[in-house]
């Protein structure tokens, strides 16, 4: 996440770029939070240059600014507040400046949200691209509906990281299906999002086609949801056939999805990722806690059992997995004993990796309306602090497995002088050679490992 400065420290916008004897407007894309935030971003950014406005590499010497927000933790809103108060204070300076936001902060009451921040010119719903269609049109710029659907040139452009540049990525995240219907207790994306809404597999056909004409090599399909995809649409297709479609598509070597629910993941699913040789051995699969109460109270769905019953199902059949999970510590009423019970699950599922975060809680959510926040933050921090420490121990000793062995690598960048990129169980790796790799596949030795990445180099 991009350092927010003082106001002390606003720069001079440098308005009136040209480029020939045209002025290029400039804009600059702030992003927060998931990876369906940064597939609209990318759609935004294609739209914007569609209609012939160029990136600039900051706040500072922007014409337009887009905040693309998360809310889903208070750590994360506290970022978004702090920055809407910088540009609160660099609009007063360069009235000009438009400012637009867009992400979950963004809910039905704008009225309320135009209050709190009327030096924003326009907020619109994540993926409501409608409003700004509206919003540009008044603005005279050009519109395309189809530049926000199919954003080829954004994607083919240098990738997009908070509004800064690098070299072109051979990856593209795909958004399949908006919002959620299942509405556990201490999320706020269904209320912000919507209930789901799935994109017709031939229009996600038809983008990936394109995409790979264009020299992607790699799709990520994204939902909140991502195994509810199709339930909506007639005929209901689901993720697995929408997968047995893209796995046929010449040029996409790799195809990854996520996040998913396990409550919902299906035998057909598992059975289809088994069987396509494009679709990466890596799920996502959030647990969220280790204690039937606590599963319960947070309107999941399924028990501890049925959680490790679909763990095994799914490292039978694809012996090569790698499975990455999230916790949450600190739920209202969370005992000792029922945090223990979350240690012991991690232990005993060895998971490669996990996100884990204290609980906070969200105005709005069940959780909020139903159950006091009575874990102290002190508790909650040790909570966190004991599981990185045990998941950065079990991450040490898997990828330690790796040492001395080759692995295919999709080069996606260079970092600090290296190259980097994933292999397909999603492990990072990094490596050193004098040629250009950039969207190629690598077979590196591996000779380092660490809890989080790789290092090694290239057989020849």
């Amino acid at each position: 996440m991009p350092k927010v400065e003082q106001e002390t420290k606003i720069k001079p916008c440098n308005q009136n770029r040209k480029e020939g004897n045209s002025v290029i407007p400039r804009y600059f894309i702030w992003t927060i939070g998931c990876q369906m935030n940064k597939a609209e971003s990318q759609q935004i950014a294609g739209y914007l240059d569609s209609a012939g406005h160029r990136a600039a590499t900051s706040f500072f010497n922007a014409d337009l600014v887009i905040l693309n927000t998360c809310v889903v933790r208070q750590s994360a809103e506290n970022k978004v507040l702090g920055t809407l108060g910088l540009l609160k204070g660099l609009k007063n300076k360069h009235p000009n400046l438009q400012i637009l936001v867009t992400g979950c902060l963004v809910d039905s009451d704008t009225q309320e949200l135009k209050g709190r921040f009327p030096h924003v010119d326009l907020l619109f719903k994540p993926g409501d691209y409608q409003e700004l269609i509206d919003w540009g049109q008044k603005q005279g710029i050009p519109i395309e509906q189809r530049s926000l659907r199919y954003p080829f040139a954004s994607l083919m452009a240098p990738a997009y990281n908070n509004g800064t540049r690098g070299a072109p990525s051979p990856c593209a995240f795909i958004s399949i299906i908006q919002g959620c219907d299942n509405f556990c207790s201490y999320c706020i994306v269904p209320y912000r999002r919507g209930r789901e809404v799935s994109s017709p597999l031939e229009d996600i056909v038809c983008e990936v086609e394109e995409l790979a004409r264009r020299g992607i090599k790699e799709v990520t399909l994204l939902g909140q949801n991502v195994d509810s995809y199709g339930h909506d649409l007639p005929g209901h297709p689901d993720l697995a056939d929408l997968l047995n479609e893209l796995n046929s598509i010449d040029d996409i070597v790799r195809i990854r999805f996520l996040t998913n629910h396990p409550k919902d993941i299906s035998p057909k699913l598992i059975d289809t990722v088994s069987s396509l040789n494009k679709v990466c051995e890596h799920l996502e699969l959030p647990v969220q806690a280790g204690d039937d109460d606590i599963l319960r109270a947070m309107r999941r769905g399924y028990t501890v059992e049925k959680y490790k019953e679909l763990v095994h199902t799914i490292r039978r059949k694809i012996p090569q997995i790698s499975l990455s999970t999230d916790i949450i510590v600190g739920f209202p009423g969370e005992t000792g004993e029922q945090f223990e019970h979350s240690l012991s699950l991690l232990k005993e599922m060895r998971f490669d990796v996990v996100h884990v975060a204290a609980y906070s809680p969200r105005p709005g959510t069940i959780a909020w309306r139903e159950y006091q926040d009575n874990i102290p933050s002190e508790v909650k921090r040790k909570r966190l602090h004991k599981i990185e420490e045990l998941q950065t121990s079990i991450a040490s000793e898997i990828n330690s497995q790796i040492q001395g062995k080759e692995v295919e690598v999709l080069v996606e960048g260079r970092k600090k002088g290296k190259w980097f990129g994933r292999t397909r169980s999603n492990k990072l790796v990094f490596f050193e050679d004098p040629g250009d790799w950039l969207g190629q596949l690598a077979i590196i030795q591996i000779e380092k490992t660490s809890p989080w990445s790789l290092g090694g180099e290239v057989k020849k």
